[in-house]
């Protein structure tokens, strides 16, 4: 894969066809997370890996903008240990779930992030210990045949890098 296409090209996926991700290509999915660099190698995190179609509409109902979840083929909550204890877990978390993200696009599955707002919804449904949190689950899928995981060249939609970009100073 050239990563660097990946980062530039890679769009999120909201709509899934039916197609099925296999057993293998989801644990190459969660071992890309598993992988991930965290501060201080803490790897913070715990995935639930969620298959169930009734978990998934369910766990959709978690936050406002996660009815994509409700439509994947399979989706990853990431949860962490609580987030206010320590500034880097969320960041961490958030390495995870990228690296998820890549690997998945390198094997033409598409996804998307989801914030979980409603905690006890989330923890309801999947029943975790009260020591971890979950802010964020992940939907993978096929892209649906409106839906494509890469973006047209020349698309626009991020800032130019000299919005966000200050060298040796503000």
């Amino acid at each position: 894969m050239n990563v660097y296409k990946a980062i530039r090209y890679k769009r999120a996926v909201r709509k899934f066809s039916d197609e099925e991700i296999s057993d293998e290509q989801a644990r190459k999915i969660l071992n890309a997370g598993r992988r991930a660099q965290s501060s201080k190698n803490t790897q913070p995190w715990q995935f639930i890996a969620i298959r169930d179609r009734a978990i998934l509409k369910e766990l959709s109902k978690a936050g406002m903008f996660a009815g994509h979840i409700a439509g994947a083929n399979f989706a990853v909550a990431i949860l962490t240990p609580d987030p206010k204890k320590k500034a880097t877990i969320l960041f961490d978390a958030g390495q995870a779930a990228a690296y998820m993200q890549l690997a998945a696009w390198e094997m033409g599955i598409g996804s998307c992030l989801a914030s979980v707002y409603k905690q006890d919804i989330g923890r309801q449904i999947l029943g975790f210990p009260d020591k971890w949190h979950l802010n964020v689950a992940i939907s993978f899928g096929y892209a649906a045949k409106e839906e494509s995981i890469t973006a047209k060249p020349g698309r626009r939609g991020r800032k130019a890098l000299k919005r966000s970009v200050h060298w040796d100073r503000w």
